[in-house]
């Protein structure tokens, strides 16, 4: 038995954890009762499904994300798997703050609670990503992180003056990662995939 620790079985492991996030937190949409009228049983469950599905491209983000990181690492050592696991750790705290806005709709208090649920993942990815700097030269863009972070923290009292402005700041931070970072658009088009 080998006891060698491999990026590729710390990958492995990732991958089902945030699997199970993400299973997690589409058990918790629930179908509003047969005596709501379609249209407002649509509009009571709307906002739950926005936090779901703004929830789900988070952790797919971070799920991406976490692929690039490690793609060039081959070897891990022990402060690495326990800041991965701290990342995985905070990351399970999304379904939390998403069921948190389901049972309580959304208003400014449920929205904090789904942001600090966001903004901790975020500080964690921070000290994950110094921790693969350490043993990889692979550039991790520390302004993007650091935008992600203030951005959570930042729509916080926003959110008590205006959801809708809340909402979008939210959808910002998504947007910000689902933009490779630029060696992987260099690879890419590099090594364009033959049909």
């Amino acid at each position: 038995m080998s006891l060698r620790l491999t990026a590729e079985r710390m990958i492995t492991f990732s991958d089902g954890v945030m699997a199970v996030i993400i299973t997690i937190m589409v058990l918790d949409l629930k179908v509003p009762a047969h005596d709501v009228q379609d249209l407002e049983a649509i509009r009571r469950v709307l906002p739950t499904l926005l936090i779901y599905a703004l929830s789900f491209a988070e952790v797919g983000i971070y799920w991406v994300n976490h692929h690039y990181l490690f793609d060039e690492l081959e070897k891990v050592s022990h402060g690495l798997l326990w800041a991965n696991l701290g990342f995985l750790f905070t990351l399970s705290l999304i379904p939390f703050g998403t069921a948190w806005v389901g049972e309580r709709d959304l208003t400014p208090f449920a929205l904090s609670v789904y942001l600090i649920c966001c903004a901790v993942p975020a500080v964690s990815w921070i000290v994950l990503s110094i921790a693969v700097r350490r043993r990889t030269h692979v550039p991790v863009g520390p302004l993007k992180q650091a935008a992600s972070s203030a951005l959570y923290v930042g729509v916080i009292p926003i959110s008590y003056h205006s959801l809708t402005t809340a909402m979008l700041m939210l959808g910002a931070v998504a947007v910000l990662w689902i933009i490779p970072p630029k060696r992987v658009r260099e690879m890419t088009r590099a090594n364009p995939r033959k049909p």
